[in-house]
């Protein structure tokens, strides 16, 4: 009898929990993260990537990062450098062409990431009402598809509490060519939360680029 009650009362406790209000959790976390947003409007930022290619490291790559008022984000690029040595004649300028052509494919990639790192109302909620949604631990896990393109998969894990992100995980497409990625997010002690690194895996040039975000500064006004 015992064993009966345990897992009926297991069931119970699932069915409640499949039962999830989505609207109102995709509300109160696109709610979270808009009120972090606005906060964040205060900051600029840079961004340090290093793009390896068979693990060798061939390319650094410094942005800078602000959230403009009307929210959308600002991206400046900084500097670039190449660990490639510059050859000399038709080569050095064949060679110059194939290093801007590489810089514009990874200033794509990171952009491309923007779109999942900084996600609108209107999406999360589309996102949370299909996603498939777990809680465990004070961690509430969302994993859905097709999310700004056909095929895409994107996994969000939130803090229960807060209802912040602490770690995104998804894979697309950028043109003909597969890119998968991560994201990992921190905290200010005043709460504020912002990505702090992340991943981005381009399998069709072997490369992977590892940013962080530092030097947080507020803006002058």
């Amino acid at each position: 009898m015992k064993k009966v009650i345990t897992i009926l009362l297991v069931g119970l406790c699932f069915t409640a929990f499949s039962q999830l209000d989505r609207d109102q959790l995709s509300l109160d976390i696109s709610k979270a993260d808009a009120a972090n947003r606005e906060q964040l409007k205060s900051f600029l930022w840079k961004q340090a990537s290093v793009v390896t290619v068979d693990g060798v490291e061939k390319l650094t790559v410094l942005n800078e990062f602000s959230i403009e008022e009307d929210g959308n984000v600002s991206v400046t690029n900084i500097d670039a450098d190449t660990d490639v040595k510059q050859k000399r004649g038709i080569r050095g300028r064949v060679q110059a062409n194939a290093a801007e052509g590489n810089m514009d494919y990874v200033q794509q990639a990171l952009n491309l990431a923007i779109q999942y790192s900084f996600m609108s109302k209107g999406q999360l909620i589309d996102f949370f009402g299909k996603a498939d949604i777990t809680e465990e631990d004070g961690i509430i896990s969302a994993i859905g598809s097709d999310v700004f393109v056909k095929g895409d998969k994107l996994t969000l894990k939130v803090e229960s509490a807060t209802k912040l992100f602490v770690h995104k995980e998804f894979s697309t497409m950028m043109g003909d060519d597969p890119i998968n990625g991560e994201i990992v997010y921190g905290k200010f002690k005043s709460g504020v939360s912002h990505a702090t690194s992340s991943m981005l895996n381009l399998p069709a040039k072997g490369a992977v680029i590892n940013s962080k975000n530092k030097d947080y500064v507020m803006k002058v006004m």
